[in-house]
């Protein structure tokens, strides 16, 4: 016996085929193969598709894919642009202030313990809510907690200190006892923590792990050279910050009347130790722990040019190569001025809001989910650039093909069974 097929059932059944390849269509063209989700462009990396600047992900400003996740330098000369400094950091970026352009870098995104250099996050994130001019008593309490070999500035108990004077402890002499103070006006050590991790991703930072504001050695605590240059541009855009950044001297007040000098332990800036101050520099933070070893992001400005360099931990050289490095790469920026093409953005993982439909003015729109809306330690998508799994419309529309061929299948047997038998 043969089973023969009718015109009419065969146009049906292709006719179901057709809704059902249409209804697969979306969700098979929304999950691209061959991408190597561990690398740039990948799924959820930026460029990627559900990363910054990919199909699905939030939309930000540098439309191409960053080479600053890969390892080893990063630079892109014309020809005649001068060779990149040999430096021994393990990771460094030189970027341009105003454009945010990363003229240059090296594992950019390795994480590494910033030491004192967190300590422009802290600053980006309480500065705004603490005003200068208001006055404090500093309690026992406030000073508790602060690490053994912790650089000081010498806040004491019972003492009433102005904001402005905490600020010039923390920025001149990197000390962490005016970190506590500070915190503990803003809500607390544990929630300045939380605001900075908040902060960070904002700002689109996302190698950054707060777990000590005052940027003391704690397990878990990490940032980037990227990271770190992101804040030290931040950081400039404030009138405050700059101006504290770039002192070289104050005085801190003592018991009675009376107060005592501090200088700005970024020598680079000031020149102390035989080191030479570098022409047109700005500030901005150094650090250093025995864990992170010694640490800098800098800022300098010449012929109406600012640049922001981040070097973390020279393996060579003594305690002062930190600032030699920044020097050479400081040098390279200005030289290298407009004869390298950028391999990357300081704006690239920021997260920007999405724009409002309609026409006319309107309430402002609302911001891209970031880790500033999310609880302390939770994991958002957006902000850590993870693809978002595939949801209930994609499910929907698989569930429904296949509920299409069902039916197609079923029809065409029931129509044949009904047929008598061919001759």
């Amino acid at each position: 016996m043969t089973i023969g097929f009718s015109s009419r059932v065969a146009a049906t059944a292709c006719a179901f085929c057709v809704a059902g390849v249409l209804a697969l269509g979306p969700a098979v063209a929304a999950a691209p193969a061959g991408a190597d989700p561990g690398t740039p462009g990948g799924p959820g990396e930026p460029g990627g598709p559900g990363g910054p600047g990919g199909p699905g992900g939030p939309q930000v400003t540098a439309p191409r894919p960053s080479v600053l996740y890969r390892s080893g330098t990063q630079v892109r000369p014309h020809r005649g642009a001068p060779e990149v400094p040999d430096v021994s950091a393990l990771s460094w970026v030189v970027s341009d202030a105003q454009t945010g352009e990363v003229l240059a870098a090296s594992n950019a995104h390795r994480k590494l313990p910033p030491a004192s250099t967190l300590k422009t996050l802290f600053a980006l994130t309480v500065l705004p809510v603490l005003p200068g001019e208001i006055r404090h008593r500093v309690s026992e309490e406030e000073l508790m907690g602060i690490g053994p070999g912790s650089s000081l500035v010498g806040v004491a108990e019972g003492h009433t200190y102005r904001v402005a004077d905490l600020w010039r402890g923390v920025f001149l002499n990197s000390g962490n006892d005016a970190v506590h103070v500070l915190a503990a006006l803003n809500g607390g050590w544990h929630a300045t923590a939380i605001g900075m991790q908040a902060k960070a991703r904002s700002l689109g930072a996302l190698d950054t792990h707060v777990r000590s504001p005052d940027g003391y050695d704690t397990p878990g605590q990490v940032s980037s050279a990227y990271d770190l240059a992101v804040f030290g541009r931040a950081g400039l855009r404030n009138a405050d910050f700059a101006r504290y950044c770039g002192t070289v001297e104050a005085d801190f007040p003592a018991d009675g009347d009376w107060s005592y000098e501090i200088a700005n332990t970024n020598r680079l800036l000031t020149g102390a130790d035989g080191v030479e101050p570098y022409p047109g520099l700005i500030g901005i933070k150094n650090g250093y722990t025995s864990n992170a070893g010694n640490t800098l992001v800098a800022a300098a400005r010449q012929g109406g040019r600012t640049l922001v360099v981040t070097v973390m931990n020279p393996q060579a050289g003594g305690g002062f190569e930190v600032y030699e490095e920044a020097r050479e790469l400081l040098d390279w920026g200005f030289a290298a001025a407009g004869r390298v093409d950028p391999v990357g953005s300081l704006d690239a993982l920021r997260v920007l809001p999405h724009p409002q439909p309609g026409p006319g003015p309107g309430p402002e729109p609302e911001p891209v989910p970031t880790a500033a809306s999310a609880s302390a330690g939770a994991t958002v998508a957006v902000a850590v650039a993870v693809a978002d799994p595939p949801g209930w419309p994609e499910a929907a529309l698989i569930a429904g093909a296949a509920a299409l061929g069902g039916a197609a299948v079923a029809l065409v047997l029931r129509l044949v069974c009904r047929r008598p038998a061919g001759r």
